[in-house]
């Protein structure tokens, strides 16, 4: 009688503990948008659980664009979100408590393709050229690129919206524009449909956060332990990236629905360059765009790039010995 009522009071310990773990499972709402290998970190936290691993299940949602994607964190429907230094900026200048805790992409990854009747960059004085949006990352990327190169974007060219990388595809075929900006793997694609890589953004290493972790400092203050697991998922996901070329790539074939071997090549050679070890979410990327805005904004002028920034993530990991671990340096 007494061991049936040990195996009975047992059993029911483990079913308590059972449901109580489950219920103290820990939620994080993490959203990103645009198809593009400056998001692979987050498809590969997706495809090998990281966050599950660490005890939190992760509710990771694509949308569209970052507009809608600041939207959603502003209104506390999710809690970081993957997206540009744009966001970051516009977003905390017009007076929301949003801040960068993590940088994914520190400079840009694009390219110049042109119609093939253009075979410098100095051809590209007096033609159009296509764009996303205006005021995104694609638009400032370019105009960017363009005055590093000696070519006033405004006075020396014409930059128009045209939407996403098809519709830029369909623009220049059209003749509505003769260049754009594109990031690999489309622009090998952009090389089959006999258009031109002219020139390579990224050669230029403009400090600018293509991609990073944003949050508020509000989720901050009442979430910091959820978040700290999503930061270390992050440096996780880049380090694989970077040392198993072959998953990588599968990753990139999966989520990018391309299977051009060359493609899947070049895109993997940018970005994983470019992937910091460390990913600290330097104030440097966010002082171009501030700088950018400095004539029309006097915010902008005034503002200093270490407020947009939370090196703390990152530099705890890093004292942990938990990225040198990682990469056993």
């Amino acid at each position: 009688m007494l061991r049936k009522l040990l195996i009975t009071i047992l059993a029911l310990v483990g079913l308590l503990i059972s449901g109580s773990s489950g219920f103290a499972q820990e939620k994080l709402r993490l959203a990103w948008a645009g198809v593009s290998p400056t998001n692979s970190p987050i498809w590969t936290i997706q495809e090998r659980k990281l966050l599950q691993k660490q005890g939190v299940q992760p509710e990771i949602i694509a949308i569209s664009n970052s507009p809608t994607v600041l939207q959603a964190l502003l209104a506390g429907e999710i809690d970081a979100a993957s997206i540009s230094v744009t966001t970051l900026t516009s977003s905390r200048l017009a007076g929301a408590d949003t801040v960068m805790v993590l940088g994914v992409v520190p400079t840009f990854v694009d390219h110049i393709v042109s119609v093939t009747s253009i075979t410098s960059v100095e051809q590209l004085k007096g033609k159009t050229g296509g764009v996303n949006r205006l005021g995104t990352t694609s638009d400032m990327g370019l105009r960017l690129a363009l005055r590093r190169l000696g070519i006033d974007p405004e006075r020396d060219t014409k930059i128009v919206p045209v939407g996403g990388t098809p519709e830029r595809f369909a623009a220049l075929s059209k003749g509505i524009v003769q260049f754009t900006i594109m990031a690999e793997p489309f622009v090998r694609e952009a090389e089959k449909l006999g258009f031109r890589d002219l020139f390579s953004i990224g050669s230029l290493k403009i400090p600018f956060w293509w991609n990073g972790i944003l949050t508020r400092e509000s989720i901050i203050k009442s979430k910091r332990p959820l978040l700290m697991k999503l930061v270390r998922a992050m440096v996780e996901a880049i380090h694989f990236l970077k040392t198993d070329k072959e998953a990588a790539k599968a990753i990139f074939r999966k989520n990018l629905g391309i299977s051009d071997p060359e493609g899947l090549e070049r895109a993997y050679r940018d970005y994983s360059s470019v992937f910091p070890e460390v990913p600290y979410p330097n104030p440097e990327g966010v002082k171009t765009m501030l700088d950018d805005m400095a004539p029309r904004n006097p915010k902008a002028a005034a503002a200093d790039p270490k407020a947009f920034v939370d090196m703390s993530f990152v530099g705890e990991l890093e004292s942990s010995g938990f990225i040198k671990q990682l990469y056993k340096r």
